[in-house]
């Protein structure tokens, strides 16, 4: 998700590079698994900070826990044009057909930089024979994102047979796409999917999920495909596709009107939940597009709390953060991860956010150890 337009989040801090997450937990040592990542928690401005293990302890009977069940895609796929080489980021499928997609120049070290895109009729030569033809910007004045056709059997078997998940520069190595698949992963019917990890989920095991379930932790599915996330500072939010089902609505609705919390496992499953509910508070089934960005000033009307990852200083999903738990609560929080040496991005730590209060009432602020 981008920014509002002129709209910086509001907290400032610098990311050391020796806090990004260079691999995946379970290769940090031996015997460990997804979970062995850090876990803070931000109850306003009181903090506290756990194993991401811990989480059953934290949460209580009745509450629920919105995940994004959206599988991640093996996104990147090599290419040429004319004979230089590139690589083609597939970000978004459209509903007639044709990807939005961000061309990258490959760095030399196994990922890429920015490149234009375009110009409309520009060609690139994908691996295995299919060629890419550049149509239209995906918004006016976007030299980033555009949308295209392929020729040949389709986007999802060249992704298949050809495509390897999107990997930025901070991480050591090439993974697996099974790296990137968070436990609550579904196929899709149309090969969509998301060109980067709704990766808030990441750390959830199969047997912290029993355990949860076992404990009276709720999950309600949804789903919200993402694009690539290396927009550009203040590039406007474009559409993505989600789905709320009938059932998942029913579920947070009657947990609104008892005593358990939402929560949202990553900013996928807010944007998500938010975009099918009412002015009046109430989920309904939905499904299609959205370009709804949380602000501060737009506030939530269904969320409670976000567990998430640690955001980048300039990302919109801080405005996000403070829409839910406050200015205040994210400044101490982010403040206290950079102290404490918590780590950034899809393999990193993460963070628990519930606010002092909110207009769901007094259950927001109980006990997190």
């Amino acid at each position: 998700m981008g920014l509002t337009a002129g709209r910086p989040p509001d907290v400032a801090f610098q990311v050391p590079d020796e806090l990004s997450a260079r691999v995946p937990a379970e290769q940090r040592g031996p015997g460990l698994d997804r979970d062995a990542v850090r876990l803070m928690v931000s109850r306003g401005t009181e903090m506290s900070h756990h194993d991401f293990v811990e989480l059953p302890r934290l949460l209580r009977a009745g509450d629920l826990l919105i995940v994004n069940t959206s599988p991640t895609l093996a996104a990147a796929v090599d290419g040429r044009i004319g004979h230089a080489r590139v690589v083609v980021h597939f970000s978004t499928r459209g509903d007639d057909g044709r990807w939005a997609v961000e061309l990258r120049d490959p760095d030399g070290g196994g990922t890429t930089r920015a490149r234009a895109g375009g110009p409309a009729g520009a060609v690139v030569e994908l691996s295995g024979g299919a060629c890419l033809i550049y149509e239209e910007p995906l918004s006016p004045g976007s030299g980033r994102l555009w949308w295209a056709r392929v020729s040949g059997k389709g986007v999802p078997a060249l992704l298949r047979r050809h495509g390897r998940p999107i990997r930025y520069s901070y991480t050591e190595r090439d993974q697996p796409l099974s790296a990137y698949q968070t436990v609550f992963a579904l196929p899709s019917a149309d090969g969509s999917g998301s060109a980067e990890m709704p990766s808030a989920a990441r750390p959830f095991t199969p047997r912290l999920v029993a355990e949860l379930v076992s404990l009276g932790v709720q999950f309600a599915p949804v789903t919200l495909h993402t694009g690539v996330a290396s927009a550009e500072a203040h590039e406007p939010p474009y559409p993505e596709r989600f789905t709320v089902s009938e059932h998942s609505a029913r579920l947070i609705n009657a947990v609104r009107r008892g005593d358990g919390r939402v929560i949202a496992v990553g900013t996928t499953a807010v944007r998500a939940v938010e975009s099918a509910t009412g002015s009046d508070g109430i989920v309904l089934a939905a499904s299609g597009w959205t370009d709804l960005v949380i602000t501060p000033e737009r506030g939530v009307r269904v969320v409670d709390g976000l567990l998430t990852g640690l955001h980048e200083p300039e990302a919109s999903h801080l405005l996000m953060l403070e829409a839910i738990a406050g200015r205040r609560a994210i400044s101490r929080g982010y403040g206290e991860a950079l102290r404490l040496g918590y780590l950034w991005h899809e393999f990193g730590d993460t963070h628990l956010l519930v606010p002092e209060m909110s207009d769901h009432g007094e259950h927001c602020t109980g006990n997190y150890g």
